[in-house]
C-alpha cells in the first residue's frame, strides 16, 4: 500500500466531479501523457510520437473523495503496484465550462470533454473466432478494457490477479452514424501500426456494443463489448 501526504484544490462548474468523462493531455515536445476518465474508471498512456514508441500505462479505479487517488489495476512499467493504492500529493483541478487545466505532482494536463454514445469504460464480453461467436465472464480478472472519453480511447489486456500486462494501444476516434474511426497514436505490441486509422461498423445492442470491421492486419473482426459495472 502506498500512502503518500496529498493537497487537492478543486474548482469545477458544470460537471459532477470534473474528470468523470473526460480526456487530459500533458505534451512535453514528442512525449505525450494521456489520462482517460469514464465514471470510476481511469488509465494512462505515455508514448513518444516522434518515434512512435509506447513508453507506459497504467490505471484502474479512482476516486476524488477525500482527495485524489488511484487503486492500480495494471501497470506495465512495475507489475508490483497493482492492488497499490496511491495518493498524490499537490492535485489541483479547475474546469470551467468546456475548458480545464489539471496538475498532478507538477504536470499540466489540458481537458477534452468531447462526448459520443460510445463513452464509456468497456469490457469485451464476446469475440468471434471461425465464424462463432465466442462469449466471455465479463468479471473474470482477466481482462480487456477499452475506455473512451473526450475524444480519446485506450484498450488494455491485463489480469489483476496474476499482475500481468497483455497490451494496450490508444489514440483518438470518432463515432458518427455508425461509423466508429480509431486514429492509432500509440499500440504496445507493434509501432508500424501508429498513423493507421481503422474504421468499423457500430450499433449499441441492449446496451451493449457490436463493433465490426477489420483489424489493423487486415483481418474481420467482430467484438461485443459491455459498460463495466465494478
Amino acid at each position: 500500500m502506498i500512502s503518500l501526504f496529498f493537497s487537492i484544490i478543486i474548482n469545477i462548474y458544470n460537471v459532477s466531479n470534473g474528470i468523470e468523462n473526460s480526456s487530459w493531455i500533458s505534451k512535453n515536445n514528442s512525449i505525450y501523457e494521456v489520462r482517460i476518465y469514464y465514471d470510476r474508471y481511469f488509465a494512462v498512456s505515455k508514448y513518444n510520437t516522434e518515434n512512435n514508441t509506447f513508453i507506459s500505462t497504467f490505471g484502474g479505479i479512482y476516486s476524488v473523495d477525500n482527495g485524489y487517488y488511484e487503486i492500480l489495476e495494471f501497470n506495465s512499467s512495475d507489475s508490483s503496484s497493482v492492488g497499490d493504492t496511491i495518493h498524490y500529493s499537490n492535485v489541483k483541478i479547475n474546469i470551467k465550462n468546456d475548458s480545464g487545466k489539471m496538475l498532478i505532482d507538477g504536470k499540466k494536463f489540458t481537458i477534452n470533454q468531447n462526448q459520443d454514445q460510445l463513452n464509456g469504460a468497456w469490457l469485451m464480453s464476446g469475440i468471434e473466432r471461425r465464424e462463432e461467436m465466442r462469449m466471455r465472464d465479463v468479471n473474470r480478472p482477466r481482462k480487456t478494457m477499452k475506455i473512451l472519453a473526450g475524444g480519446r480511447f485506450q484498450w488494455i489486456a491485463y489480469d489483476s490477479s496474476k499482475k500481468g500486462f497483455y497490451g494496450s494501444g490508444g489514440g483518438t476516434y470518432t463515432a458518427i452514424d455508425g461509423k466508429y474511426v480509431e486514429n492509432i497514436e500509440f499500440f504496445s505490441r507493434d509501432s508500424n501500426t501508429v498513423g493507421k486509422s481503422l474504421e468499423f461498423d457500430f450499433e449499441i445492442k441492449e446496451d451493449d456494443w457490436h463493433h465490426r470491421g477489420f483489424s489493423s492486419k487486415g483481418d474481420p473482426k467482430y467484438e461485443i463489448w459491455t459498460q463495466r459495472n465494478q
